[in-house]
């Protein structure tokens, strides 16, 4: 199962170029990945991820240029990893196809991992297990996503 999140785009978005800069693609990243951990996650467990995250690595691939316009872009996301203390968000900045037999056009292609953090004791976090039960629900079953104890 994958977290769909339609992000709409910002006349600010653009650069010189008339497309999205690629510095404003972390930022619809994070969009979604807060939707998908704080508000989602919330609604599965109450207490998940309550106590912050951090990111601790970004992997972009740009694909094409996303040009402005006035419809959101979809970003998928799913779990590719799921660690003791980290786990890993893939995710994909695309327009879905809009007709059987296309292909979705994919701008970005992207990996995040984030670590849950203590923001009391100011350190990383074990995840807990209400968090590893809603991560579980969405990896992805074709990654080679694994699962730590």
């Amino acid at each position: 199962m994958r977290h769909v999140f339609p992000c709409p785009l910002r006349w600010s978005d653009m650069d010189a170029f008339g497309h999205v800069n690629n510095v404003v693609f972390l930022r619809y990243l994070e969009e979604a990945r807060i939707d998908f951990m704080f508000r989602l996650a919330r609604q599965a467990a109450s207490d998940a991820f309550t106590g912050g995250s951090v990111v601790a690595r970004h992997e972009i691939a740009y694909l094409r240029p996303l040009k402005h316009r006035h419809e959101p872009v979809t970003v998928e996301l799913w779990a590719e990893k799921i660690g003791a203390a980290s786990l890993t968000i893939a995710c994909e900045v695309k327009d879905p196809a809009r007709r059987a037999g296309e292909e979705d056009t994919v701008y970005v292609r992207a990996s995040t991992v984030v670590v849950p953090y203590d923001l009391e004791r100011e350190r990383p976090r074990r995840l807990t297990d209400e968090e590893k039960a809603f991560l579980k629900e969405y990896l992805d079953d074709s990654a080679t996503g694994t699962v730590a104890a």
